[in-house]
């Protein structure tokens, strides 16, 4: 994994839905849950959202507090 990944959801803000503005990091898991079910977005922000998915999910959060 490319640790500018971590730096990048850290400090991108969701660009719209219920969430628009929100550091994608600060998304709740339950939102990350039901893209999941209905499928990611194409692209960069769905690549990163599935990899925030994957580390709230497996509970790496912790990884993403230093860079906060």
């Amino acid at each position: 994994m490319d640790p500018k990944i971590l730096e990048i959801l850290t400090t991108m803000r969701m660009p719209f839905g219920k969430y628009k503005g929100r550091i994608l990091c600060d998304l709740p898991e339950p939102y990350l849950v039901w893209f999941h079910n209905k499928g990611f977005p194409a692209g960069k922000l769905g690549m990163l959202l599935h990899t925030l998915y994957e580390i709230k999910l497996n509970g790496l959060e912790y990884l993403l507090k230093p860079l906060r």
